[in-house]
């Protein structure tokens, strides 16, 4: 494909993993009529997609050598390495003019691998975080972070003006991961801050509701977590952001911080309080860890 922007009315765009973001942000490329073929390890989300009028290719090679732009959203490191570096994955017969972007929260370490791997095989890559949850995706509100040439990087801006309200890149391949990392960094502390505040008020006998209503405006209160409140207020854990996710992404900072000797107390105690969450709460909602932590006992 030609060194140039992507042009709705003649590309062809790939979509790989059909989870709760990838399905949403495949759905909404097409229905603001780009031309996109979808694949998914488990058949069914993207036989779904089908009915809506997504074409659904048989395998990743199928997928990647008829696409102009490959995009993925995956949900760990262990399914981003099989996708991309499996005996059938997409560097396997990825196209040179084809523009990859990975979109998953994955380790730094393995977004390097990607990178080095796409430079080899002269593939044009981009990770490419995205910082929003299911709502954002639907109402094309994401942040989109970044990382690699700015070549590539202008190239995407159409399909990024489709999915976000704002779009940066951070930096050489791997930087948008490694913004991401930090951005969800403050996401789980400031989630757990809130779930230990509404315990706090509740042990203080505060009226449940009120409580809930009163903080939810403060200034004190990020403008990405308001909607929690709605959630908490009417014991609603319908996912939007897997807190098992959340757990995962805490752990990628805590190897983070290990990994370039950064020292993170709190960031410690939040992946500490969200893994013993997951038996109970890891399907759920992010801001389930907001009854788990009204609930503990003190030893």
């Amino acid at each position: 494909m030609p060194n140039k922007t992507l042009d709705q009315a003649t590309t062809r765009v790939g979509f790989i993993g059909l989870g709760l973001m990838g399905s949403r942000i495949a759905r909404r490329l097409h229905g603001l009529g780009w031309n996109v073929t979808v694949w998914n390890r488990n058949p069914a989300p993207a036989q779904a997609l089908a009915k809506e009028g997504l074409r659904v290719a048989a395998s990743i090679a199928e997928l990647v050598t008829s696409c102009d732009v490959v995009l993925s959203c995956l949900a760990h490191d262990a399914a981003v390495e099989a996708v991309y570096l499996g005996e059938n994955g997409v560097f396997s017969a990825v196209k040179p003019e084809t523009i990859v972007v990975e979109m998953s929260t994955i380790s730094a370490e393995l977004s390097v691998r990607l990178h080095e791997e796409a430079k080899k095989r002269g593939i044009p890559f981009l990770d490419s975080a995205i910082s929003g949850s299911t709502p954002a995706v639907d109402a094309g509100t994401i942040t989109l972070l970044a990382g690699g040439e700015k070549s590539d990087f202008d190239r995407m801006v159409p399909i990024y003006e489709a999915l976000g309200k704002q779009w940066f890149l951070m930096g050489p391949g791997s930087s948008g991961i490694r913004m991401k990392l930090v951005v969800n960094l403050l996401l789980g502390v400031n989630m757990q801050a809130i779930a230990e505040a509404v315990s706090l008020g509740q042990h203080l006998k505060l009226e449940r509701e009120v409580l809930l209503d009163v903080l939810s405006k403060t200034a004190v209160i990020a403008p990405a977590l308001v909607g929690k409140f709605a959630k908490i207020k009417a014991n609603d854990y319908a996912p939007q952001f897997p807190l098992r996710l959340m757990s995962k992404d805490m752990n990628l900072v805590g190897d983070a911080a290990t990994a370039t000797s950064a020292t993170l107390p709190a960031a410690s105690a939040v992946q500490a309080t969200f893994s013993g969450a997951l038996g109970a709460s890891g399907d759920l909602d992010l801001s389930a860890i907001t009854p788990f932590v009204v609930n503990l006992k003190k030893n």
